[in-house]
């Protein structure tokens, strides 16, 4: 699938690297590993501002839509930008998820999950490692 942004490995990892991403960064973001829980940089971060890709910049999340699911990863209950996120079938690990990938760049970014708060009801399970934060 073609997208905006398309890098090779090597520029994604130089990419990463530039910004100083968390070492995790490029093999969450890259090849849909996951971070273990609890132990994001974002996972309890409460400050005010904007949640973007940490490969391609793109805004995803709003500071206001995060919320503590107690699962171990941030969690936000709708993206800030209608197709900024884009939902593929996961069936890796012996179940069916929803795997979320950012739509401009591919990078994964997490899961989401049917079991979040009102209005939407949902729970986009997110990687610290994959993600960037902006102050407002």
């Amino acid at each position: 699938m073609t997208r905006p942004v398309e890098k090779t490995d090597a520029e994604w990892r130089e990419l990463l690297a530039q910004k100083g991403a968390e070492p995790a960064a490029y093999q969450v973001t890259r090849h849909a590993a996951t971070e273990r829980p609890y132990t994001g940089k974002y996972e309890q971060h409460w400050a005010d501002g904007s949640y973007h890709c940490v490969c391609c910049g793109a805004k995803l999340f709003d500071s206001g839509t995060k919320f503590d699911a107690g699962c171990g990863w941030p969690s936000f209950s709708q993206e800030a930008v209608p197709g900024a996120i884009e939902e593929i079938v996961d069936r890796s690990h012996g179940m069916v998820r929803t795997e979320t990938v950012c739509a401009n760049c591919g990078a994964h970014l997490g899961h989401v999950f049917p079991d979040g708060p009102t209005p939407t009801g949902l729970r986009y399970c997110m990687n610290s490692a994959s993600l960037q934060f902006e102050d407002k």
